[in-house]
């Protein structure tokens, strides 16, 4: 797993990242970034670790250095599964996370109830109901890999 232990979020995710691979049975290693160098120096770690899979965990620095981290699991053929859409848009495998497109319209329903008088204090807390899975056939391909029928049937968007 590849996070960044900057955020305040980074514990919960590790923790809820070990509990599941507990679960599978899996050993999960998790690599911290911070800066482009650290990213490379864990993709470094990888090819030594020789991991068979990557978890991108969500991060506005990692969504900037999409392109960057996109390659680098290509170059190495990491198959890797990032949180958002323009991971999967810019060439990587697969992603699954929050419908960006419905987190904008609901932010702006709750605009549109401050602009028409409510209390942002009075406003409740939500949560993300709507998420989206995304596959890259180009990168399945090219990674070698055989997704199921069954996995393609249940993604909300396949790429070509």
């Amino acid at each position: 797993m590849l996070t960044n232990l900057k955020i305040p979020e980074s514990t919960r995710i590790i923790t809820d990242a070990q509990e599941a691979t507990r679960a599978l049975r899996w050993r999960l290693s998790v690599f911290s970034a911070s800066t482009p160098n650290e990213i490379n120096d864990a993709f470094a770690a990888l090819r030594q670790e020789r991991a068979d899979a990557l978890i991108v965990s969500g991060d506005t620095f990692f969504a900037s250095r999409r392109q960057q981290i996109v390659a680098l699991a290509s170059r190495d053929a990491i198959p890797a599964v990032y949180s958002n859409r323009e991971f999967v848009n810019e060439g990587g495998l697969m992603s699954y996370g929050n419908d960006v497109a419905d987190l904008y319209r609901r932010a702006g329903l709750y605009v549109g109830r401050i602009l028409k008088g409510d209390s942002p204090a009075d406003l409740p807390v939500e949560r993300s109901t709507k998420f989206e899975f995304l596959i890259n056939l180009k990168t399945v391909k090219a990674l070698g890999l055989t997704v199921p029928p069954g996995i393609l049937a249940i993604a909300d968007e396949v790429i070509d």
